[in-house]
């Protein structure tokens, strides 16, 4: 029998018809069933879930079902797999969540490859942003890269003899935060980390009746904030202390500080929950940053962020709802130049910048060599009269483009970086802004590979001055229309198009949109007569391959090609060189579409050329199409040139 190479850790608890729904992802994986295993642990279901998961075991000899009493949380569930597993590595997975068909081969060969303690796979989510840190495959690395900490769900493979060589267990009992102290010891131990971006690995889905949100959050039972202090405690035990904004304790730090307490005095929370209700949790919030957290954290933070913290640590619980509700209006912008397609990329300028509930750029505003803060965000701010300075513009700031593939949940993420400046908008205020090249290759981006059939929308992702946005990428196009000209790409057609928000988005492989309305309009002007094929100046060869289309020649639906050019800047329409049909001029025509893309004619049902729509036949020609038709003058003429 072949040793295990992975053992696959599911707690549940009354779960009921997701045990159904996530177990396929988790049988049907493309590591052979002998060379791993799927531990279920149910923790005390009340529910039908333990007779599913028997009923599951006993089809598939590679799954396990353990019960435990109720403990209330996943952690003793974990531990109690992690007692059981006989994997070299061990995978936990939600009950409600799903693995990628190729994950646990995947994961499994980039951990043995680089030798990794953790393996981090590419997540992909109904319920979250993009992360940054999937942008590119890693192959090793250490908690000195701070970007581990935007992923701190335990949804990772995990070397088990690592796991037992430092006593890596879950806190047990309602202990909220229990992913995180595990995950953040595990970085803190592990040697080599490697992350596999090139792949969606994990789908961490919504479920319909909220089950997986974490509804009581801040019940006393469950110790949200001694949890967090002692999560805080064990980073600093980890690392070494220094007043350096940037060192490695203080940018670790950084994530539980925004993400765990900043937040209580930032919008959305402050601004949606009852002040009674709120209040409290903002004073806990206060004591944990004063306590907890060193200065250099505080000091390492952007403009905005900087000024959320001043508010919370001085108690200022009015000033920071104020500033909440003038930041929680900021929205960004996007701006897309023409879209053109440049070596197999959906090319065009972008630049992304924020706009203040008004309307109004967001701005800083020069004094005497030094930035400050937009005063509009500060009005009705106690305290902020005059003003905060923004010691550095760039701080944390960044942006990028990422596509969505809307039918599988999938982020993606094009080359190259957006450019952040500052840009001069008069009398002493400048903007901050991103701008750069905006490149997506449909062979290319998906983790290197092409992209599968479907439509992918353009986002884009906006941090300045602490102000983080997603932003639909939009260009001020008619809804419903073509963004660009269609490509074939991969011998596949790309059909980009403004969506009916006006996002742009690209349909690959025609998932929704057709090739005729995307192209009649400029086959119209097309007046090429170039024999049985015709060139298609409007339709660009991006990639090379061939692709077949339907076409209606008159009454008659025929294949037709569309074939790169030999130059690579155009494509060619072919039509079958037989066509039932009468002699004459017939109109050519794509789904969807009322104008014809051409021309088709047929003589003694042969097709003797195509035209364009614009081209109109003279007497000559007539003539000619009569002669070239008829059979007895084509064998005199053959006769002819062979006398010759």
């Amino acid at each position: 029998m072949p040793r295990l190479k992975v053992s696959v850790i599911v707690p549940v608890y009354n779960t009921g018809q997701y045990v159904d729904e996530c177990a396929p992802s988790l049988l049907g994986q493309s590591l052979p069933a002998d060379e791993y295993e799927v531990i279920y642990v149910d923790d005390g279901s009340t529910d039908d879930t333990l007779d599913r998961l028997e009923k599951i075991a006993a089809g598939h000899p590679n799954v396990q079902v353990h019960t435990r009493p109720n403990s209330g949380w996943p952690g003793a569930p974990r531990n109690l797999g992690m007692e059981h597993a006989r994997g070299e590595y061990v995978q936990f997975v939600d009950h409600d969540d799903k693995l990628g068909a190729e994950a646990l081969e995947r994961l499994y060969e980039h951990a043995r490859r680089n030798d990794a303690d953790v393996v981090i796979g590419k997540m992909s989510s109904t319920m979250v942003r993009p992360r940054r840190l999937f942008r590119h495959t890693v192959d090793a690395c250490t908690i000195e890269n701070d970007e581990l900490m935007q992923s701190l769900s335990p949804h990772k493979m995990f070397r088990r003899a690592f796991v037992e060589e430092h006593g890596l267990r879950f806190p047990e009992g309602p202990w909220i935060l229990e992913d995180l102290a595990f995950v953040t010891a595990a970085y803190l131990k592990a040697e080599r980390v490697s992350v596999l971006a090139d792949y969606p690995c994990y789908y961490w889905m919504k479920r319909n009746d909220g089950g997986n949100n974490t509804r009581h959050r801040f019940n006393p039972r469950h110790g949200f904030w001694p949890n967090c202090r002692t999560i805080v405690r064990q980073i600093k035990d980890g690392t070494t202390p220094s007043d350096d904004v940037d060192a490695l304790q203080n940018r670790l730090l950084h994530r539980l500080y925004h993400v765990e307490v900043l937040s209580r005095a930032r919008e959305p929370e402050i601004l949606r929950e009852d002040r009674a209700e709120q209040l409290p949790r903002f004073e806990a919030a206060r004591a944990v940053a004063l306590e907890e957290f060193p200065p250099a954290v505080r000091e390492g933070l952007p403009g905005v962020s900087r000024v959320r913290a001043a508010l919370l640590e001085s108690g200022d619980f009015d000033g920071a709802r104020a500033f909440a509700e003038h930041v929680g209006a900021v929205k960004a912008r996007s701006e897309v130049g023409p879209l053109r397609w440049e070596d197999g990329c959906l090319t065009a300028d972008i630049t992304l910048d924020l706009l203040r509930g008004d309307g109004e750029p967001l701005a800083l505003v020069e004094r005497d060599g030094t930035w400050w803060l937009d005063p509009e965000l500060l009005d009705g701010v106690p305290g902020a009269e005059d003003g905060y300075e923004v010691r550095d513009p760039f701080r944390l700031a960044y942006a990028e483009i990422v596509v969505k593939d809307r039918d599988r949940e999938d982020w993606w993420y094009p080359e190259g970086d957006l450019e952040i400046r500052l840009e001069p908008a008069g009398e002493g205020r400048s903007r901050p802004v991103a701008s750069g090249r905006l490149r997506v290759d449909p062979e290319r981006l998906a983790g290197g590979g092409p992209l599968g059939r479907g439509v992918y929308d353009v986002w884009a992702f906006v941090q300045l001055l602490g102000v983080d946005r997603m932003v639909r990428v939009t260009g001020g196009g008619d809804p419903g229309t073509p963004a660009a000209d269609p490509a074939l790409t991969g011998g596949r057609l790309a059909l980009p198009y403004w969506t009916a928000g006006g996002q742009l988005a690209l349909d690959l492989d025609q998932r929704l949109r057709r090739f005729g309305p995307d192209t009649a309009g400029a086959a119209a002007a097309n007046d090429a007569r170039a024999g049985r094929s015709l060139p298609l100046p409007h339709v660009t060869a991006a990639s090379g391959g061939r692709v077949r289309v339907k076409a209606a020649v008159s009454a008659l639906t025929v294949n037709a090609e569309l074939v790169p050019a030999a130059d690579g800047t155009a494509v060619r329409l072919r039509l079958p060189t037989r066509l039932d049909l009468a002699d004459g001029r017939h109109p050519v025509t794509f789904p969807k579409a009322d104008a014809p893309a051409a021309y088709a004619v047929v003589s003694d049902g042969e097709l003797l050329r195509l035209e364009g729509p614009a081209y109109a036949a003279g007497a000559g020609r007539r003539l000619l199409d009569a002669v070239a038709g008829n059979r007895r003058a084509r064998r005199v003429r053959s006769q002819l040139g062979r006398g010759r």
